[in-house]
């Protein structure tokens, strides 16, 4: 087999994907606001256009291929074009995508503010994303053991961490993620023990993964790497990443044939799998 095919790194789009121009139809994208800013500029713009009345700056990057592409991510559009394509042509091209562009710019400023509303406060009383529903964090000093998960007398589940009130974010925060990472690495054995034999495969090895933009990857020799942080996310969706990993134990690519796996085991993969592009997880620094 060859080399790449020896290690497939599969990547989800998590909280700021890069898009490719659409060639074809695509699925229904969910509701965004306009964008709040009459300018949305890329850091490392070099040129600028009206689009639908508004100014947008892109960067512009000369390169070996026969047609331009666009890309819109977090830091906003980027464009590649041919060096023998004219200024005047890119920038008719983009008039031609404008409401995608558009759109693409709204989704990722979306995506961004969402993120810094989402940022965790480390502290007593903050409260963390966990299983599709939200987890209540006491510091109490009183714990003989940290990290016990616990109904805080008020009908909700807490976390509590055996520190001292006067505990830095940082700690904090380091003591909650590896109560995150122990129960992770529970959940997706439970999970993965559950979809391999209705997938017919054997994986050898679980490693989680702190990656910004990945949330699993499976390979050849049957080990998975799967993302700590996906118990953010509610169950179902925890549950295709687990089978969509172990699907490449059978299909080594994303061909039509590797989604009929999927699909056998998860049929609303599809409505998960956007469900997860559009819901970036909380930034944990």
């Amino acid at each position: 087999m060859a080399g790449w095919m020896q290690q497939v790194l599969d990547w989800l789009e998590a909280p700021q994907p890069v898009v490719d121009a659409p060639r074809s139809r695509r699925l229904p994208q969910p509701d965004v606001q306009p964008l709040q800013a009459d300018v949305f500029s890329h850091p490392e713009a070099s040129r600028e256009l009206l689009l639908g009345g508004v100014r947008v700056a892109y960067r512009l990057q000369r390169a070996r291929r026969r047609s331009i592409g666009f890309t819109v991510g977090a830091d906003g559009l980027a464009v590649r074009a041919p060096g023998w394509v004219t200024l005047a042509a890119v920038d008719a091209a983009l008039h031609e995508k404008a409401d995608w562009i558009l759109r693409k710019l709204g989704e990722a400023q979306a995506r961004q503010r969402h993120q810094e509303d989402a940022r965790i406060a480390w502290g007593d009383g903050a409260l963390l994303p966990y299983l599709g529903g939200q987890l209540l964090l006491r510091i109490d000093p009183t714990q003989r053991r940290t990290g016990q998960c616990l109904p805080d007398g008020q009908g909700r589940a807490a976390l509590y961490l055996g520190l001292p009130q006067g505990a830095q974010q940082a700690q904090i925060r380091d003591a909650a993620q590896a109560w995150f990472m122990r129960q992770a690495r529970t959940h997706f054995t439970a999970r993965l023990d559950h979809f391999a034999p209705r997938l017919g495969v054997q994986y050898q090895s679980l490693r989680l993964s702190s990656a910004a933009t990945r949330w699993g990857s499976a390979r050849s020799d049957g080990s998975i790497r799967l993302n700590w942080r996906l118990l953010h996310y509610r169950e179902s969706i925890i549950d295709y990443v687990v089978a969509h990993e172990l699907s490449h134990l059978r299909v080594m690519d994303h061909s039509p044939r590797f989604w009929d796996v999927v699909h056998s085991v998860v049929p609303d993969y599809a409505e998960l799998r956007q469900q997860l592009r559009a819901q970036p997880a909380p930034p944990w620094d």
